[in-house]
């Protein structure tokens, strides 16, 4: 086991008031997952440390502003650099934090640094255009153009399940567009979110007081969304936050990458041992711990048995246990109630008349990957998010019918097809009411360098490091005549 277990200056994660590191008489502590063992601790901030950090922030923003984008650029790939030298230091403690899997801790820090280094390369492309202001008769030939600038200050609040590439997916863009930002991690991981942001405070190409970290609750997080400081508010997490976020933010921009109830249809011409094997990891995938992970699988009829035996052999050969085993596929989920929701869905559905055909049982304290057998579109198992190990299976007679029961949801983050019909495939990609569409692989499937972005109760706006730039900033529409 790696974890930093014992209180030391090593897990003690930093107020960040601007470039300033703070402390505060009293801490939080972090309690492994899977462990239980004390890993990290975070000073208690209140709101006045919001308000400090917001104040702080909006005194910088001229600075920001004023910073020379070769010198932005410079520092994000100085950030990317340092990260990577102290990938498996930052991997470990993200393990101690989360209990993900060490495997995948080092699969996120990688992901981590390539999403700061593409946001440094798409920062050339921050770009406006000249506009034929003579277009229209009523118009004049003018020297009219628009640019994009900074916004300010940004307001960015991240959650837990990938508390490392998440928050690079909001610091990048923000800080490289020339922005100020105050960051409310997760309270489930303050000292990766503190070890990240310390590489970006500390870099020699660092904008001074751009970046601000404070720690705490909802009425931290209160401040900071309702003050008239922030323009733009980016928040990654649940629905019934998110609707408070949009309810007291007031007239600014709000970025909300919510929930989602991911589906796929496994067509009746499709390969079913690879679909069963990519589904199966689409599901349990970080102990389903995904907003995009695999909930829903809509299977043909005629290869629905044949296909519930190949996904049930597949997740029987997942390792679940110790997350500090580099074979281990899932580890514990995040916290004592998120298990205690899990069972009772479990139990929901089989009084409803679904079937497990792998786990349900708790095994050695962690919950297993879960696969349920005829499952029907009234069971929670199904309408809602479960954000856990556990797959539904439904049985249905065509794709007309599968479609419709994908869309039947309040979600729409990702939708995918397994299919061997070009014309199908191109069917499902109009009728898919989801913000992303995969062919023939799982909906848990996303590449940092896309668009990620949802419809309905997923959320608005767009990530992705060209399409957060745009969130964070403004256009300014210029005419000389």
């Amino acid at each position: 086991m790696f974890g930093f277990f014992g209180k030391t200056k090593e897990n003690y994660a930093k107020l960040w008031l601007g470039s300033t590191p703070q402390d505060r008489d009293k801490h939080i502590e972090r309690r492994s997952p899977y462990s239980q063992e004390i890993v990290s601790y975070a000073p208690v901030c209140g709101v006045a440390d919001a308000k400090e950090a917001l104040q702080i922030a909006q005194q910088a923003t001229q600075k920001a502003k004023e910073t020379p984008l070769h010198q932005r650029i410079a520092w994000l790939e100085d950030v990317a650099t340092k990260l990577e030298e102290k990938k498996e230091l930052f991997a470990r403690v993200l393990t101690d934090e989360v209990a993900k899997p060490i495997h995948f801790s080092r699969t996120e820090v990688s992901r981590c640094v390539e999403t700061i280094k593409i946001t440094a390369m798409e920062l050339a492309n921050l770009k406006g255009e000249t506009i034929p202001t003579d277009i229209a008769p009523s118009g004049k030939k003018t020297l009219s153009w628009y640019r994009r600038e900074s916004v300010g200050v940004v307001v960015c609040i991240t959650p837990f399940n990938f508390p490392l590439n998440l928050i690079a997916h909001k610091l990048a863009p923000a800080l490289g567009a020339g922005n100020c930002v105050v960051l409310k991690p997760t309270p489930e991981a303050p000292l990766c979110a503190s070890m990240l942001a310390e590489l970006f405070i500390t870099s020699p190409y660092a904008t001074p007081d751009a970046l601000s970290v404070v720690y705490g609750d909802a009425e931290v997080g209160s401040e900071l969304v309702s003050s008239p400081i922030p323009r733009v508010i980016s928040f990654t997490g649940s629905v019934g936050v998110g609707k408070l976020i949009t309810q007291n933010a007031g007239i600014k921009k709000v970025a909300l990458e919510l929930g989602g109830n991911a589906a796929t249809y496994i067509d009746a011409n499709c390969d079913i041992q690879t679909a069963a094997k990519r589904c199966a990891f689409g599901a349990f995938y970080n102990s389903g711990q995904v907003c995009i992970s695999l909930q829903r699988i809509y299977v043909h009829e005629a290869i629905y048995d044949d296909f519930a035996e190949a996904i049930s052999t597949q997740t029987q050969n997942l390792k679940v246990g110790d997350p500090y085993n580099d074979d281990t596929f899932i580890g514990p989920l995040i916290n004592e109630d998120a298990k205690h929701r899990a069972k009772s869905w479990v139990a929901s559905a089989q009084n409803e008349g679904a079937k497990i055909l792998v786990g349900g049982s708790e095994q050695n304290g962690i919950f297993p990957p879960t696969v349920m057998a005829d499952v029907t579109d009234e069971m929670k198992i199904v309408c809602e998010e479960v954000f856990a190990p556990i797959v539904s299976l439904v049985k249905v007679a065509s794709y007309e019918e599968a479609i419709e029961k994908m869309n039947n949801s309040p979600y729409g983050l990702q939708f995918s097809i397994f299919t061997n019909d070009l014309k199908l495939a191109q069917r499902f990609i109009d009728d898919s009411q989801s913000g992303g569409v995969v062919i023939n692989e799982i909906p848990t499937l996303r590449f940092d360098v896309q668009p990620y972005g949802g419809v309905k109760l997923s959320g608005i706006g767009t990530e992705g490091p060209k399409w957060a730039l745009e969130e964070f900033t403004q256009i300014k529409s210029i005419t000389i005549y």
